[in-house]
């Protein structure tokens, strides 16, 4: 029998998302809070992945430092999955408003995730050092939003702030561990850990690893931890600086490293005293994933006769960054090119990806935030197939929409140009027809192909060899005109028949 522990119930640090719109200051204030420049690290200056950091911080009305767990979501739209996740695991979310911009689309999607979660928010106003802010016309632009601040209609709490200066950003600390108070957070420390995959990926060096979020219990060393199917000893633990500890309690974000497969972020974990245990349990799941039934994974999608597939090999160094830009190349659509992902993964550009790729002469690999071994690029450069790595995803989008476009298969198309209608004919000669008509559309030019048409039907074609208004030669006449035409056509036109003339123009 296994002994029981004694429940160790005491109050937990609180784990707080900082959310809002692109550009709003998120990094920033994270910036500010742990002293540290990630801002200038991340291309672009957009956070690219989902990281967890701690941060301690004595309030003034209290003596002992209190803890607080940061979790940092990109602010790109196709990261909207891992913001939502973010909030998922959050007890408390920031939702960082402009004092310049106020409430913008993403904030919206922010606020969303948030009362999805359901947990209490509070508003930061950010930028209140620019020249632009006006912090009475933010609140006024929350309230139309309906976000209601306290003291203007409601009770949500909001501390304006300067992430550059640092201004406010104490008191928004304080309202922190205020609001983590009144949920009454707490965690049993007796018991093994749980919590939430953050963050996972392949280093070529030390192998499979993830960032995890406890959320309840204590992670200790010669323990083993499973994430759905995927199982790894816990052999050693990382904390947020990558310094090892012996052990790490509820609300620490930790690496742990020797995972068997990659774990799937968002996914919940728990730890096991032994490896007998996490196995018997990692078996049920897998028999338990056979026995369920399959679900409709492949998107039927009509495709013109002429369509082009492109298969796309997609490796980053995340799994969670995959997974955002699966959802960003799945919004893109068109009626004669379809992409199709024949391969996706974390870690390096290997030779395995460049020999999958060879196989057709349109695929392309895409690699995010993450290098290409020589061995492929030769593998590539053998077999003429495109490699191309970004580190900002809407630059990927970019580039992809305009390969796309240049490799859109052209079809001919007819352009009518103008229409006349024909009211007499005079003579016919051969194939030559000399008719009277009215220009009803456009216009029509000596040269041009044309199209008979008989109560809407075509009967037959043929060309404009000339054209005649107010008894004058002309090379083109304009709608409204009526004029006189030479016809070469095999089809004998009578009086009541359409004639519209076409150009044929590459689509």
């Amino acid at each position: 029998m296994t002994k029981q522990t004694s429940p160790k119930i005491i109050p937990r640090p609180p784990i707080v998302v900082i959310m809002g719109h692109i550009d709003h200051g998120k990094s920033s204030l994270l910036d500010y809070i742990r002293k540290t420049n990630i801002v200038a690290g991340e291309a672009g200056g957009i956070t690219q992945h989902l990281s967890a950091y701690e941060v301690a911080h004595n309030p003034k009305d209290l003596l002992a430092a209190n803890h607080i767990t940061f979790l940092d979501t990109p602010g790109h739209e196709a990261f909207s999955k891992m913001r939502a996740r973010g909030a998922g695991v959050a007890d408390i979310a920031v939702l960082v408003v402009s004092a310049e911009d106020g409430v913008k689309e993403q904030t919206k999607e922010a606020l969303r995730a948030i009362k999805e979660a359901g947990i209490p928010y509070i508003v930061a106003i950010n930028k209140i050092d620019k020249p632009n802010a006006n912090i009475e016309r933010t609140k006024q632009n929350l309230a139309e939003n309906e976000i209601y601040l306290e003291g203007f209609g409601g009770d949500v709490p909001f501390v304006p702030i300067s992430a550059k200066l640092g201004t406010g950003v104490p008191e928004l600390l304080d309202m922190m561990l205020l609001v983590a108070e009144m949920e009454n957070l707490s965690g049993d420390s007796s018991i093994s850990a749980e919590g939430i995959v953050v963050e996972s990926h392949i280093d070529t060096k030390r192998g499979t690893s993830a960032t995890l979020i406890i959320t309840n219990g204590t992670l200790k060393k010669g323990t083993f931890i499973l994430s759905e199917e995927s199982m790894a000893p816990v052999r050693a633990i990382e904390n947020f600086l990558g310094k090892q500890v012996s052990e790490a309690t509820f609300s620490s974000p930790v690496q742990i490293t020797g995972f068997d497969s990659l774990p799937s972020v968002g996914s919940t974990f728990r730890a096991y005293a032994n490896k007998k245990d996490a196995e018997r349990v990692q078996m049920e799941l897998r028999e338990a994933k056979k026995k369920e039934p399959l679900k409709n994974v492949v998107r039927t999608v009509a495709l013109a006769p002429d369509a082009l597939v492109v298969p796309i090999v997609l490796k980053s160094d995340v799994g969670g960054t995959l997974e955002a830009i699966e959802k960003e190349l799945g919004k893109i659509e068109r009626e004669r090119v379809v992409i199709k992902i024949i391969a996706k993964g974390v870690g390096t550009i290997g030779e395995n990806d460049a020999k999958l790729a060879s196989g057709s002469e349109s695929a392309i690999i895409i690699g995010f935030h993450t290098k290409v071994e020589r061995g492929a690029q030769d593998i590539a450069e053998r077999f003429g197939t495109t490699i191309k790595t970004f580190d900002i995803i809407y630059k990927l989008s970019e580039w992809l929409n305009e390969e796309l476009d240049r490799r859109t298969p052209k079809v001919m198309g007819e352009e009518v140009v103008g229409t006349a209608k024909i009211l007499k004919c005079f003579s016919a000669t051969k194939h030559k027809q000399v008719i009277g008509g009215k220009v009803t559309t456009g216009a029509l030019e000596v040269g041009a192909q044309v199209k008979i048409m008989r109560r809407e039907v075509e009967i037959g074609r043929g060309k404009i060899e000339g054209l005649q208004a107010q008894k004058l030669a002309t090379k083109k006449v304009e709608e409204g005109n009526e004029c006189g035409m030479m016809i070469d056509a095999k089809i004998e036109i009578a009086g009541g028949d359409v004639l519209e003339a076409f150009v044929m123009n590459e689509r």
